[in-house]
């Protein structure tokens, strides 16, 4: 079990503090095609209120995205992505207690999230996909979080392979974090994320969050994503060439039992689509990596 070191992260008279508990980063995707909810929330009233259903259920961060990245996804204009966003951004700022992330690789889209009323950026192109996302952080001064992924969502899972699996992870988000502070980005506002998922194979996601404690040698937070993801769908599959759909209850079932392995191997966020269920199984993990042992019971 993995004691998480402490951070705190101040912007714009906001506050996270990661490390006492366990962050829950709650998924909205307005899209039609994401892989988790089959775009449920793609009209912004049913994402609206699905955002408060979050918040209500203790979602610390809201995360709006408006480009699916599953594997084989094909790609967003910004002007889609845009007009997919900016009306629930808008819809909630000021009306949640908690931030609001924008999941986004392309800068114009982020900018326009940001005056709309977020206020994180989520990049899983660790602001490699538009040049100018590392200025706009910069500038504005938010948040970032950077996700290591294996080429793009259109090839990242065609026979990803590694020379040595979590040295390479590790190597590429210290270099990421780098490329950040040297863009003017104060290294108290990066936050990584190893990209479950994102050109793994079922092996390579396991034995990431088996390694999650090797991450902390880079000295920032660590978010971790692996709701619903296809490594959980596929070893609870009876089948051996199918795995299970996404909506199935044994698929949040196992995703809560990966939620409690990153939790007490030191991720400071977990970013889920059931937030109520999550807060749950953290509030039986965070009970635990706080409790004391008492030698003369």
């Amino acid at each position: 079990m993995e004691t998480a070191r402490c951070y705190t992260i101040r912007w714009d008279g906001r506050e996270l503090d990661l490390g006492v508990r366990t962050l829950v980063m709650g998924v909205l995707n307005i899209t039609p095609d994401s892989f988790s909810d089959g775009g449920r929330f793609f009209k912004a009233d049913a994402a609206i209120a699905q955002a408060r259903t979050l918040v209500r259920d203790g979602a610390d961060i809201l995360d709006v995205g408006g480009e699916s990245t599953r594997p084989f996804a094909d790609e967003v204009p910004a002007s889609e992505e845009i007009r997919r966003v900016i009306p629930v951004i808008e819809a909630l700022a000021g009306r949640i207690a908690v931030p609001i992330s924008i999941d986004t690789t392309k800068a114009a889209v982020a900018r326009r999230a940001l005056a709309a009323g977020a206020s994180l950026i989520n990049d899983v192109s660790a602001l490699g996909g538009d040049a100018q996302m590392a200025a706009l952080a910069a500038e504005t001064g938010v948040p970032v979080v950077l996700m290591h992924m294996l080429g793009n969502p259109r090839t990242m899972q065609v026979d990803p392979v590694y020379d040595d699996l979590v040295p390479d992870i590790r190597a590429y988000l210290g270099q990421a974090i780098d490329r950040a502070e040297k863009a003017g980005i104060s290294r108290a506002k990066i936050i990584i994320d190893p990209g479950i998922g994102f050109g793994k194979t079922v092996d390579h996601n396991l034995q990431l969050i088996k390694c999650l404690p090797e991450f902390s040698s880079l000295d920032v937070p660590l978010l971790v994503g692996p709701s619903r993801k296809y490594f959980i769908r596929k070893l609870l599959s009876d089948h051996p060439d199918r795995a299970l759909t996404p909506d199935v209850p044994e698929v949040e079932n196992g995703t809560q039992a990966i939620v409690a392995a990153c939790a007490l191997q030191g991720a400071h966020i977990v970013r889920v689509h059931d937030v109520a269920r999550t807060r749950q199984t953290l509030t039986m993990i965070d009970a635990l990596k706080g409790a004391d042992y008492n030698s003369e019971r």
